[in-house]
């Protein structure tokens, strides 16, 4: 006799079945716990705060309209993943957005840098960081979203797929493309 698989409770599913039915509250609990995270994610692709910030509002735009036809089908953050890559993707082909980088970080730089210990460090760690945003920048869609998927997002490469509609198998080729993509640009500099 074969057992079933029982799947761990999915607070986050309960809520959005809650939110399907009219409970703003469930609804709102959902945003407060993943627009910080969707505004990171989307940043990842826009590397801008600010349409960030838009295309979180778009996401949840979009799962609040969809709310009365969710079905529990795996995991919520699944589910809310595959609309915000959708939506992000969708956003990258329209080609608006592609050319929008922020600074090296979120504040302006001083003119007065000020050399401290480990600022050489910290220095040559953002100019690292600046280098792999710009290589990201120049991958095909799906290999960036497989890529801040798995390796920023912590997604299993089975989730991942789920989230883009593509094989476990096409996952790991995707991440393994941008990983050496980004090897080999970041050893040409």
């Amino acid at each position: 006799m074969e057992e079933k698989k029982v799947l761990k409770p999915d607070p986050d599913a309960e809520l959005m079945l809650r939110a399907a039915t009219g409970d703003e509250a469930a609804f709102m609990e959902l945003f407060k716990r993943y627009a910080p995270a969707l505004v990171g994610f989307a940043d990842r692709f826009f590397r801008n705060r600010a349409i960030a910030e838009e295309m979180a509002q778009e996401i949840f735009i979009k799962v609040y309209r969809a709310r009365r036809s969710y079905e529990q089908r795996s995991r919520f953050t699944t589910w809310l993943y595959t609309i915000a890559t959708r939506t992000c993707l969708n956003e990258l082909r329209r080609g608006v957005h592609r050319n929008i980088t922020k600074p090296l970080d979120d504040g302006e730089v001083s003119a007065k840098v000020q050399v401290t210990e480990g600022a050489e460090e910290n220095l040559l760690g953002r100019q690292m960081a600046e280098k792999i945003k710009n290589v990201l920048d120049g991958l095909p869609d799906k290999q960036r979203a497989a890529f801040i998927l798995v390796r920023f997002e912590g997604k299993s490469y089975s989730e991942a797929g789920q989230i883009l509609g593509v094989t476990r198998s096409a996952v790991k080729s995707l991440v393994f493309r941008s990983t050496d993509t980004l090897r080999r640009q970041l050893q040409q500099e």
